[in-house]
């Protein structure tokens, strides 16, 4: 195999390893929030995912979301604390992490 073979067939070969970025961003998952959004109807629309909700002293607590009231949100599976769940005032919540994308 001559030396221009061997790079022609090595540049083949990186080249279908290397994705498009124009297809990775077209299927990444995104968090549509609208403008008039509350931290409630973020909530309800998490009902059975995980989330964590960070409250203004610092303070985190993460599980799944099972419910949500009008002032209140129920966390089951805590992490880190096995055999408990939460209920939680919305209104001392003050950011909501949710888990969008796997990479």
């Amino acid at each position: 195999m001559t030396m221009k073979t061997m790079l022609i067939s090595l540049l083949l070969g990186f080249g279908c390893m290397v994705q498009p970025t124009g297809s990775a961003n077209a299927d990444e998952p995104k968090l549509d929030v609208k403008s008039s959004a509350t931290i409630r109807d973020i909530l309800a629309d998490a009902v059975g995912k995980r989330v964590s909700v960070r409250f203004a002293s610092g303070e985190e607590l993460e599980g799944a979301v099972v419910k949500v009231g009008d002032s209140v949100v129920h966390l089951a599976k805590l992490s880190r604390r096995d055999f408990y769940d939460a209920v939680v005032r919305i209104d001392t919540i003050s950011a909501v992490i949710l888990r969008v994308r796997d990479r």
